[in-house]
C-alpha cells in the first residue's frame, strides 16, 4: 500500500503511517501566488493501492481541493485503486434542505470526491449515516465510540457505575445510547434543545434523572461550543455531580476554545485527533485529545488486504 497525506492533519498521517510499519509517500502540495493547488506525486504509484489521508476541516475549501487534486494526480499515475480517507468529512451538517432555495452541499462534495478518481472512502463517524448512500462508490463510516468508551473508563476508573450519558440534542440519542449500553447500561438523559440559527442553541428542558450523577454530554462535532456550555449549564442546575463532554470531530471555531475555558458547567472536553488540534487547544487545560491513529489504521491495512471492515463499526 502506499499512504499520501494532504496538510490538513499531518501529525494524524504520520500516526497512521507508524501504526502501519509504512513511511509516507514522498509528495508535493504546494500553492502558486493566486492560491491555486499544485500536487506532484513523487514516488511510483502504478498499480499501487494508495490511502489519501486528508480532513477537510478548516480552511475546508483549501483542504477539500488538496484531496481532490491529490485523487486527480494518483488517477493519472495510473494507481490502481485510490481510497479517500477522511477522518473528519467537512460540509457533513448540510445533508439536506434546511429551508427554500438551499443546497445539499454534502452530496455535492461526494459527487466531486467520485468524480475526481476515488474508488473508495473512509471516513469516521459522519454527521449523518445517510450520506453514506451519498457515494456511489463503496463507503466506510467507522465510529469512534470504542476510543471514547476506554478514555471514559481511564477517567472513571472508579465510578462508572454513576456515570450518566447525556444526548445534548434529540437527533444524537442513538449515538448515546450505544456508548451507554458499552458502559453497561448506565443512564441516559437527553437535552431538549432549539437551534433558533446556526450556531446558536437554547437549552429548553432536561429529560431524565441525572441529580448526583456523573454527566458525559456525547457528540459527534463541537464546532462554537455553545451547544455543550449551555447543556452543561443546565445539567448541574438540575443536580449532576459533573459534566464532561467527549466528542469525535473538535471543530473549535471562532473563540470555542475560550468559551469552554470558562465555562463553570464544564469540567473537560475530550475530542479525537480527527481534525489536528491547534495551539490554542493544545494550550487549553480543560481540553484533552485522544488519537484515533490505530482504529484508521487498521481499517487500511483491512481495505488493503481485502478483509472485512464491518467488525469495527
Amino acid at each position: 500500500m502506499k499512504i499520501l497525506s494532504g496538510n490538513s492533519n499531518r501529525r494524524l498521517s504520520n500516526d497512521i503511517a507508524s501504526v502501519l510499519g509504512e513511511g509516507l509517500t514522498e509528495a508535493e502540495i504546494k500553492r502558486f501566488g493566486d492560491g491555486e493547488v499544485f500536487v506532484e506525486i513523487q514516488e511510483n504509484v502504478r498499480g499501487e493501492d494508495v490511502f489519501v489521508v486528508q480532513s477537510t476541516s478548516t480552511p475546508a475549501n483549501d483542504n477539500l481541493m488538496e484531496l481532490l487534486i491529490s485523487i486527480d494526480a494518483l488517477s493519472r499515475a495510473s494507481a490502481s485503486r485510490i481510497t479517500a480517507v477522511l477522518p473528519y468529512f467537512g460540509y457533513a451538517r448540510q445533508d439536506r434542505k434546511a429551508g427554500p432555495r438551499t443546497p445539499i452541499s454534502a452530496k455535492l462534495v461526494a459527487n466531486l470526491i467520485t468524480t475526481a478518481g476515488a474508488d473508495r472512502v473512509l471516513t469516521v463517524d459522519l454527521h449523518a449515516g445517510q450520506i453514506q448512500g451519498f457515494f456511489d462508490i463503496p463507503t466506510d463510516n467507522l465510529y469512534a465510540v470504542k476510543v471514547i468508551e476506554d478514555r471514559i473508563r481511564k477517567n472513571y476508573a472508579d465510578s462508572v457505575k454513576n456515570l450518566c450519558v447525556v444526548s445534548p440534542d434529540v437527533g444524537g440519542v442513538v449515538r448515546a445510547r450505544a456508548l451507554a449500553k458499552r458502559l453497561g447500561d448506565v443512564p441516559l438523559a437527553i437535552v431538549d434543545k432549539r437551534r433558533p440559527k446556526a450556531n446558536v442553541s437554547e437549552v429548553m428542558n432536561i429529560i431524565g434523572d441525572v441529580e448526583n450523577l456523573d454527566c458525559i454530554l456525547f457528540d459527534d462535532i463541537v464546532d462554537s461550543g455553545g451547544t455543550l456550555c449551555n447543556a452543561a449549564d443546565a445539567l448541574m442546575s438540575r443536580g449532576a455531580k459533573s459534566v464532561a463532554a467527549y466528542v469525535t470531530h473538535g471543530v473549535l471555531s471562532g473563540t470555542a476554545v475560550e468559551r469552554i475555558t470558562k465555562a463553570d458547567g464544564l469540567q473537560k472536553l475530550v475530542v479525537t485527533d480527527s481534525i489536528e488540534a491547534t495551539q490554542s487547544v493544545l494550550a487549553c487545560g480543560k481540553i484533552e485529545v485522544v488519537s484515533i491513529d490505530s482504529l484508521l489504521a487498521e481499517a487500511i491495512r483491512r481495505i488493503a488486504n481485502e478483509e472485512s471492515v464491518s467488525s469495527l463499526f
